[in-house]
């Protein structure tokens, strides 16, 4: 009987460890499923926004929206009693790192394909 236990034991510590895996692994599709949805509509506005807008090319759109992400950013961190250095070299600082490693992604991407 014990050795019958023992063993139910393990199966239930298996199948828990499955089902963990699965959830764990239909977690990451949906993040990646939400993150592709969010790129597909941030370039349908810059798209839009360069066409629309005389003068403007798809680089002053994404200055644009990453200025706004770090004021969104700003918003929510202040809400909780942060303080962020905030001046205008820090500001371009931010977005060149954040250009450079979108840069730096896309290449290791094509690299992996």
């Amino acid at each position: 009987a014990a050795s019958h236990n023992a063993e139910a034991d393990k199966v239930r510590k298996v199948k828990a460890a499955e089902a963990e895996a699965e959830a764990r692994y239909l977690s990451g599709l949906g993040v990646a499923r939400q993150r592709k949805a969010i790129v597909k509509g941030l370039q349908a506005s810059v798209s839009e926004f360069s066409e629309d807008v005389v003068g403007t090319n798809p680089k002053d759109v994404m200055d644009i929206l990453l200025l706004s992400q770090y004021f969104d950013t700003l918003s929510t961190v202040g809400a909780n009693s942060l303080i962020l250095e905030h001046d205008p070299s820090t500001v371009a600082n931010l977005q060149r790192q954040v250009g450079e490693s979108f840069m730096t992604s896309s290449k290791a991407k094509d690299l992996l394909s």
